[in-house]
């Protein structure tokens, strides 16, 4: 150190000064510029590459989101769509139930209008056979009756006595 401050010239140091202040001088207007521009430009370059990282995760937040709503409205849908199925089908039961019922109560009905007149006919049937077989036998009974003269005379006499006393 000692041999430093003795060899000290003030010439040396000022020259020493002078291109040290010209050499960073010269860096600075064709060095650091581009540094400092290039190191500027790409920290801009990192911003915006995280903003733009940022809005693709906002996106793909806003994406997933958008795509839960349209899978939440798919399955709300699908089970509205379920249940209007179901529905119709039950209506669709329902009413080829109450049609059938009706259609067999007709049926039934029928049947029925048609067992009774079968019924009126067939005993108008009975009523006509009895009435004839009753008139053959009143008329065989009369004509065997009235083929004597004393029992003609005898079926007057109670006939009216029959009505003397009615």
């Amino acid at each position: 150190m000692d041999k430093l401050i003795n060899d000290f010239s003030f010439g040396l140091f000022f020259w020493q000064i002078t291109l040290f202040i010209l050499l960073l001088l010269l860096l600075r207007k064709y060095a650091w510029k581009p540094i400092l521009n290039a190191v500027n430009d790409r920290e801009e370059g990192i911003k915006n590459a995280l903003a733009a990282a940022e809005n693709a995760k906002k996106e793909m937040q806003n994406v997933t989101a958008d795509s839960e709503k349209l899978l939440k409205e798919a399955r709300t849908e699908r089970e509205a769509m379920l249940k209007e199925a179901r529905e119709i089908k039950d209506k669709w039961i329902a009413d080829s139930k109450e049609q059938a019922k009706v259609e067999g109560d007709k049926m039934i009905k029928q049947a029925q209008a048609t067992i009774e007149s079968e019924k009126k006919a067939a005993v108008a049937d009975i009523k006509n056979q009895v009435a004839e077989l009753s008139i053959e036998i009143a008329e065989k009974v009369i004509k065997e009756q009235l083929s004597n003269k004393d029992r003609q005379l005898k079926l007057v006499d109670d006939m009216l006595g029959d009505i003397k006393l009615n």
